[in-house]
């Protein structure tokens, strides 16, 4: 079970997520949430990723909401992420002009109302390299990050052709339930394990983390 701890925002996240376990890193660029990055932070970060843990196998995410060409450059520079994880309304095309031009992993998500947003997943088979399937938000919500569970039995029956994570008000207390029901490849959280918005709680991570992997 792969486990990605995402809107990380200090050195410290960094050493609990890399101390618990994790497999992914997530590092968020989208203004409005109270877990974006500027660009100097992202490489304070990454700064310290390579001189502390170059050689672990812990993945960078830069996370991005329908990004440019121009602010993906300046992000790519900034994090040196091995995945990119795009959050928005990104369209094949789109996401096949970005692949084509930075050559890294993708990392598509999918906002779930009903089976008719999994459904319509598979347009991005041969295109991303995980799925993440996530609750879908509200007008008056951010992309992702709420803290907002869907139905998970829309996943039970589900199986595509690449790897694919769950996400979407996961905790350490639901975790194992969720895995259970829908057998994911992966569990991403963000801010079920914050003991403030966009502030990381390291006992949250290690619990969210053991959780998880006992499955």
């Amino acid at each position: 079970m792969k486990v990605k701890i995402c809107g990380l925002k200090t050195t410290s996240d960094v050493d609990n997520c890399v101390i618990s376990g994790a497999d992914f890193i997530g590092l968020v660029f989208f203004e409005k949430s109270p877990r974006h990055l500027h660009l100097k932070q992202a490489e304070i970060l990454s700064k310290h990723y390579a001189e502390h843990y170059s050689s672990s196998k812990i993945k960078k995410v830069a996370l991005c909401v329908n990004p440019t060409n121009i602010s993906l450059s300046h992000i790519i520079k900034a994090a040196q992420p091995d995945f990119l994880q795009l959050h928005g309304s990104e369209s094949p095309s789109r996401i096949e002009e970005i692949k084509q031009k930075y050559g890294l992993p993708i990392i598509k998500a999918i906002r779930v109302k009903s089976k008719l947003d999994i459904a319509e997943s598979q347009q991005y088979y041969t295109l991303v390299d995980w799925l993440l399937f996530d609750a879908a938000a509200s007008s008056n919500e951010l992309p992702g990050g709420n803290g907002r569970a869907f139905n998970w039995s829309l996943l039970e029956e589900f199986s595509c052709t690449i790897p694919w994570m769950l996400a979407g008000g996961l905790n350490p207390n639901n975790v194992a339930d969720a895995i259970q029901q829908t057998s994911p490849d992966g569990v991403d959280v963000s801010s079920g394990v914050d003991l403030l918005p966009g502030k990381k709680d390291p006992m949250l991570i290690s619990a969210f983390v053991q959780s998880a992997k006992m499955r």
